[in-house]
């Protein structure tokens, strides 16, 4: 049974990760649009203050301070939302965080947290939320990445646990298809996206992490939650420099791997010392309603891909893919003969 999508302003939207970020932007966004909201992340603070806002402003959110890593926060939350709004009818899994470091650098215990919150919070949310959605209908929308479809160089375990949601979220799809589920499950993809990924990142370089160009907005990646959440996708990747880079992966993986050993290692290191190793979201909460991060260059405010492939024909979205790809070979190419 094909899910059948409110429009926004008759939706209520679970936003996990909503304190900053891609999850801080797609709930204002949400908010102006008319949807009731759900926020959940562990800064109490940072989702007040969100919270009186929204609703200051004439909209209706609520928030519930939880941690998507233990799987009784999760529960708690879509209790919340059904004993608050009746029910919800999308949930976005979006809570994140990364480490930056050579694999033999970060210790396992480090590595096990990430899962924790990358792959199984995600897990602990999508449950909940078919529970809910298998009877009335509605959309799953998990936060992936382009590193889903490929490994970052020094960002290894985090590109693992995206991986890891791919696989999760794939399967998930499948089975709630076969079951006759009205239940959209997307896979969402951003390139580098300018928020505070990297200075929330735990970081074990000697060099403050920054993301490698292009970086796109976050707006760019709410506005593709946001129509995922009206129109059924399977997947959406956000920025067309994300999109080439999956194609190299697919047609010339030995070629990006040189790529990220020679050139990317070297772009995702800023020129000034790190942060204490401490001050990490992955150890603790960091929230402070921040949409924007470190990102020194040129920020793209629209993707011009994502919004013609979202829009466009499937035989469009090919000729994205393909051209996408091209492009990024021959830059690629260029870059190896200098």
């Amino acid at each position: 049974m094909a899910a059948k999508l409110k429009k926004l302003k008759d939706q209520t939207i679970v936003i996990t990760g909503a304190s900053s970020g891609i999850g801080l932007v797609t709930a204002r966004m949400a908010a102006q649009q008319g949807a009731r909201l759900v926020l959940a992340a562990r800064s109490e603070e940072a989702l007040r203050q969100l919270t009186d806002e929204i609703n200051q402003a004439g909209g209706d959110a609520m928030y519930v301070v939880a941690d998507v890593s233990k799987p009784e926060d999760v529960k708690r939350l879509a209790q919340q939302a059904i004993q608050k709004f009746g029910g919800f009818d999308t949930w976005v899994n979006n809570a994140g965080v990364s480490i930056y470091g050579k694999i033999e650098q970060v210790p396992v215990e480090d590595m096990r947290q990430l899962f924790e919150v990358n792959f199984w919070g995600l897990v602990h949310g999508s449950l909940e939320a078919a529970k809910h959605l298998k009877a009335k209908g509605g959309a799953i929308i998990n936060v992936g990445s382009i590193l889903s479809d490929l490994t970052a160089i020094l960002q290894t375990i985090y590109s693992a646990s995206k991986h890891a949601v791919k696989g999760f979220t794939d399967g998930l799809r499948m089975e709630l298809e076969m079951d006759g589920a009205p239940v959209s499950v997307t896979l969402i993809q951003p390139a580098a996206i300018d928020t505070p990924y990297t200075v929330h990142a735990k970081n074990y370089m000697e060099r403050e992490a920054k993301h490698a160009p292009p970086a796109y907005a976050p707006e760019t990646v709410a506005r593709a939650i946001l129509h995922a959440a009206t129109t059924a996708e399977r997947d959406v990747v956000v920025g067309g420099g994300g999109r080439a880079f999956i194609s190299m992966e697919q047609w010339t993986p030995a070629l990006l791997d040189k790529f990220m050993e020679k050139v990317f290692v070297k772009q995702e290191k800023a020129d000034y010392a790190p942060r204490p190793l401490q001050q990490n979201a992955l150890d603790q909460p960091m929230g402070q309603l921040e949409e924007r991060g470190n990102y020194p260059g040129h920020t793209r405010e629209t993707s011009y891909y994502t919004e013609a492939a979202t829009a466009g024909s499937p035989a469009l979205r090919t000729a994205l893919l393909v051209g996408a790809g091209v492009a990024l070979a021959a830059w690629l190419g260029s870059r190896r003969e200098n």
